[in-house]
């Protein structure tokens, strides 16, 4: 491209918004402004995305861990022109009701809407996620739902992109949404830069389910079960039957079967599917071992089994999970 004699263009800056609140949490503020703010070390000027940050009447906010944070500027008075960042924590339960009013009037102004974790419930409240698909922390995922019917509320990603709305699961998440935009707006060579500078991994898709199979299932308070959910959880590639792990806990299969349902809310084959999936999930990332190793390492047994428990939970084929997600680190 011609630039009249005056060098390559200068890359596009994103300000930043940031809204603030009492009961914040403050690491769904902090995560993605890291990422954010690590991406200005490349940028000329040092200001890849200009940050702002304002509460309802520019007074200091007291986040929900007791860290006081004084904002820019008072929320109506705040200009946005690309990106409005929404976090989530306590006070999104029962919020003042003119911070989603504002967020309304600042929505539709923004080029990207994005929440973090409960960020979610207050861009519910302020009308721009309704006929959208968006996502929360799973435990408030049945509350978004009741909240706004008109949302298409997915309990299972760990971010969702919408158009020109992005929305996440809990605090973690936050900083793997804020890479997969830094990667967006800047290639992924940016990204995984920053990535290794946090000391992040640059790997989580956003179709990766939220859960692990030990956060999934609740934690079984008697024997056998809590015993063998260990067992299942540290030896993937043992005999996991259902008959074979009633024998292990020495009752029949029928009551076996029974009273793990009972004590974790899911069945035995299903909690080994989830560990399955875990364990496999992170030899594809970590490993350059293939399929059909993977899958019986991971307990998965046979490649094909395998395949159906990754198109089950993440919609996707374990080959075309490590091409897609499988990159490594650059050099120093």
């Amino acid at each position: 491209m011609d630039t009249g004699g005056r060098g390559p263009a200068a890359p596009r800056t994103r300000p930043l918004l940031v809204v603030l609140f009492d009961g914040v949490q403050s690491l769904d503020v902090s995560g993605p402004l890291e990422v954010f703010a690590a991406a200005g070390h490349a940028h000329p000027g040092g200001a890849a995305y200009p940050l702002t940050t304002a509460s309802l009447d520019g007074a200091p906010v007291r986040t929900q861990g007791g860290l006081r944070i004084a904002p820019d500027l008072v929320l109506a008075d705040a200009a946005v022109e690309h990106t409005l960042l929404v976090p989530g924590g306590e006070g999104t339960r029962h919020p003042d009701p003119r911070l989603p009013a504002g967020l309304g009037e600042h929505g539709p102004r923004a080029e990207r809407l994005t929440a973090v974790c409960t960020g979610s419930l207050l861009l519910a409240r302020a009308g721009p996620l309704d006929g959208r698909r968006a996502t929360t922390h799973r435990a408030h995922c049945d509350h978004l739902a009741r909240l706004r019917p008109q949302v298409r509320v997915d309990p299972d990603p760990i971010f969702v992109r919408d158009g020109r709305i992005a929305t996440s699961a809990g605090v973690t998440a936050g900083v793997d949404l804020a890479l997969a935009l830094v990667e967006e707006d800047h290639g992924r060579d940016a990204a995984l830069t920053i990535a290794r500078h946090l000391v992040v991994l640059l790997r989580r898709p956003g179709n990766q389910a939220q859960f692990s199979a030990r956060s999934a299932a609740q934690t079984a308070c008697r024997e056998p079960p809590r015993e063998l959910q260990q067992f299942i959880t540290e030896h993937p590639a043992a005999a996991l039957s259902v008959d074979a792990l009633a024998a292990r806990a020495r009752l029949s299969p029928r009551h076996f079967a029974r009273a793990f349902r009972a004590e974790t809310g899911m069945t035995p084959g299903r909690y080994v599917d989830r560990v399955c999936l875990e364990h496999a999930r992170r030899l594809l990332e970590d490993t350059s071992d293939g399929v059909h190793e993977v899958a019986r390492a991971a307990g998965c047994g046979t490649a094909e089994a395998m395949r159906r428990v990754f198109a089950t939970a993440l919609g996707i084929a374990p080959a075309d999970y490590r091409r897609r997600f499988h990159a490594p680190l650059p050099a120093h």
